[in-house]
């Protein structure tokens, strides 16, 4: 954002919807000028008609010589029930991706998060599905060929493959929509509490397919410091993550007004598995995208003070951190490590609907320009419409290509760029 774009920002931020209707209105008037040139100073291996998702998982297998993908069945528009969506892999070498191979098909998925496809240890895929009308996820073994269905769905698992964080995803699509699987919130419990206590943050066992409730969404609303009106919302928890070690589940804990979940209230908070304890990260209302980095850190893009930027988090407490590259970046981004040093993050569109990625250099807050696409005002989201195509940039495990979604072609697609 530049000095003026900054100063309403940051007079409006408040206001979910105040911000999105001048964040429209001004790309409106430059939507009238001719779209911008598409920019990269790398090739980018295009592969339209596919897409991954949130930049919080890698696609990568741990050789990197297979990724992750979605294969869109249908044509554009939100999902219904009825609507699968392909799950497979495609084999990886060179920076580019070949021979798409099925694994199964998902009937709980969306656009930003797609099934939460990920691998489960070296050989295993996990990925969200549905039996009828209750939410299950899918254990695939590739050496096999064989699927194992644990009761539950599932958001993230442990570097181990043991393990898996998960919530209520009805709950989820109530109170956020367009990040649960809408078909099926009518078979969720606790709805309409505002901070009930037999649902929040819960640990899966994958081995017996058991899971544990970890830390309710009432005992979340008395950890810690909290917004005057955080009794009169609705509270949930989402995007949650292990750390490396698997010692920690990090999660945001959200609440919101039941008839305006616009207007959103965030925080990050850890959960040690061993002690049994909570942290609460010590920002100002807002937290909105993080990763883990190798060394149990945390980058996040929150609010500290008054000022929103990326933050490193330098110990899994989240009591000691640094601003990260501000005010270069001072707009909302998502994350991904090169190394632990460095890591890559995308931009959301801007005034000429042109989404940027940056490698960032968290020690001395250098800023390598990457890439400038076009993000068609058609897949801008709307109302209950959530259809938008972050690039979610997501690194391999040698830290020399970075995935990534984009529509800068017209069509979603999965794209990959190898870097230096």
């Amino acid at each position: 954002m530049n000095k003026l774009e900054k100063i309403v920002y940051d007079a409006v931020k408040s206001n979910a919807r105040l911000k999105a209707t001048i964040r429209n209105t001004y790309q409106s008037f430059f939507d009238l000028l001719p779209n911008k040139k598409d920019y990269s100073i790398y090739p980018i291996d295009v592969k339209e008609g596919f897409f991954y998702g949130f930049h919080d998982l890698t696609p990568f297998n741990s050789e990197d010589n297979l990724v992750l993908a979605h294969k869109l069945l249908i044509p554009f528009r939100m999902p219904n029930k009825e609507d699968g969506l392909e799950v497979g892999y495609f084999k990886f070498a060179e920076g580019k991706a070949t021979n798409f191979v099925t694994i199964g098909t998902s009937y709980a998925w969306n656009y930003h998060k797609g099934c939460r496809l990920q691998w489960l240890g070296q050989n295993k895929v996990m990925y969200n599905d549905s039996d009828g009308d209750v939410l299950v996820s899918r254990i695939f073994d590739l050496n096999t060929k064989e699927t194992k269905t644990i009761s539950y769905p599932i958001d993230s698992t442990s570097k181990d493959g043991k393990y898996a964080s998960t919530f209520n995803y009805g709950r989820l699509e109530k109170y956020m929509p367009g990040y649960g699987y809408a078909p099926y919130s009518e078979v969720d419990h606790f709805n309409e509490e505002k901070m009930p206590e037999q649902t929040g943050l819960f640990l899966g066992d994958l081995e017996n397919g058991t899971k544990e409730l970890l830390i309710s969404l009432k005992e979340l609303s008395e950890t810690g410091e909290m917004t005057s009106e955080y009794e009169n919302c609705h509270h949930y928890v989402t995007h949650s993550l292990f750390s490396p070690d698997g010692r920690y589940i990090s999660c945001l804990h959200r609440w919101v007004d039941k008839d305006d979940t616009s207007n959103r209230h965030s925080r990050l908070f850890t959960y040690d598995l061993e002690l049994k304890t909570c942290h609460i990260s010590p920002t100002n209302d807002m937290v909105s995208h993080y990763v883990w980095n190798s060394k149990n850190q945390i980058i996040a893009y929150c609010r500290v003070g008054e000022v929103d930027c990326h933050v490193l988090f330098k110990e899994p407490t989240l009591q000691e951190y640094q601003k990260v590259a501000y005010p270069k970046l001072n707009s909302d981004g998502h994350q991904s490590f090169i190394n632990e040093a460095s890591f890559v993050t995308d931009t959301y569109p801007d005034k000429y609907r042109m989404a940027n990625l940056y490698k960032v250099d968290v020690a001395t807050n250098e800023t390598t320009f990457l890439a400038s696409l076009n993000s068609f005002k058609k897949y801008q989201s709307k109302l209950y419409k959530h259809w938008a195509c972050d690039l979610h940039p997501r690194m391999n495990n040698k830290g020399d290509v970075v995935c990534f979604d984009s529509v800068h072609t017209k069509k979603r697609a999965l794209c990959f760029m190898k870097i230096k």
